[in-house]
């Protein structure tokens, strides 16, 4: 089997999968154009601002090793939006974190611990997007991603409304899944790999039962989920019958359960039909991503440097640079309504 190349400075790369077809996909990081490595370093207005963040991270991640996955999931939600500004920080009636997609959205109070101890040194200095980057890349790192670079110099946004949230369901087919990446400028490759992220974390019975009890309306399970898993989940996640019925919460990936790992058996699970969620199940459904899927179950390192690519590109979707937006004193509130 041939494993994937990666050169992180080329644009385009084909990468022979299994020796039998060939995917074009962009792995190289987004050239940093407005970005900058260390930039509260070289540009001496923080010079310790990451590790600050780190030590912040580390400590926090000793206790509760949740936010790993909850900031994964918190930063995917303000980028695939309007970019990476960190606009779903912020608070207030009908705002972008109450959109029923950020149900259950987590890692708030992260944030606002690390952006307190950074006011407190650095005054004004650090934006509240570049925490979220920053504090994500530490957080799956203690988790078991590899340490990627992240470009920083992002400035924060303003306020966007919950109806402007177009993050799609995790019950999409895999083309739709696709359309939706490549409308934010990422990939197939990009697309697979970020998935991967569901190696960890738990998610709303909700967003399964159509698959553990009447798939596509057929009153059947989706019968391209184990048999065993399905009996599994059942016992967890009851048929929605009542108005103000629980939701309870289930592990996207069983074999990580609690630990919060990051690994690799998510691919595994989806070559074995034990995905938990439709949309990684979907990956199977088109041939890039099975192939990939294909690779990545078998090849950890290379997850692992594609993880790295993807969270550095999808890191750079629209950001705001130089006079653009603003760095907020508070991540909760905008300037003009700081101590308001």
């Amino acid at each position: 089997m041939q494993f994937v190349k990666f050169f992180p400075l080329l644009a385009i790369v084909v990468i022979s999968l299994a020796g039998t077809a060939t995917v074009e996909a962009a792995t190289g990081m987004n050239p940093p154009v407005k970005l900058i490595w260390h930039y509260y370093k070289i540009t001496n207005t923080c010079d310790d601002a990451e590790t600050y963040i780190r030590y912040q991270v580390e400590k926090l991640y000793k206790s509760d090793n949740t936010i790993a996955p909850k900031l994964l999931r918190l930063l995917y939600s303000d980028c695939m939006v309007n970019g990476c500004d960190a606009s779903v920080l912020l608070q207030g009636p009908n705002s972008e974190r109450t959109a029923p997609q950020n149900r259950g959205l987590g890692g708030f109070v992260i944030i606002d611990k690390i952006k307190q101890v950074l006011e407190s040194r650095c005054p004004g200095v650090v934006s509240c997007a570049d925490i979220l980057n920053l504090a994500t890349r530490d957080a799956v790192h203690m988790a078991g991603a590899p340490s990627y670079p992240v470009f920083t110099g992002r400035r924060d946004g303003g306020r966007l409304y919950a109806d402007a949230v177009d993050l799609p369901s995790p019950s999409i087919s895999v083309d739709e899944s696709l359309a939706y990446f490549k409308s934010k400028g990422l990939d197939v490759l990009d697309m697979t790999t970020l998935l991967g992220a569901h190696s960890m974390g738990k998610t709303h019975c909700s967003h399964i039962v159509n698959r553990l009890y009447n798939y596509k309306n057929t009153g059947k399970p989706d019968p391209s989920m184990n048999t065993t898993l399905v009996s599994q989940l059942r016992y967890l996640c009851p048929p929605r019958t009542q108005k103000g019925q629980t939701d309870p919460l289930v592990y996207l990936n069983p074999d990580s359960g609690s630990s919060n790992r990051f690994s690799s058996s998510y691919y595994s699970r989806v070559l074995s039909h034990n995905a938990v969620l439709g949309i990684d199940q979907e990956l199977l459904n088109n041939e890039d991503t099975k192939e990939i899927t294909q690779e990545f179950a078998v090849g950890f390192e290379d997850f692992r440097k594609s993880f790295a690519l993807a969270m550095s590109r999808m890191g750079s979707i629209n950001v705001l640079t130089g006079t653009a937006g603003e760095i907020r004193r508070d991540c909760k509130v905008t300037n003009a309504n700081y101590g308001a």
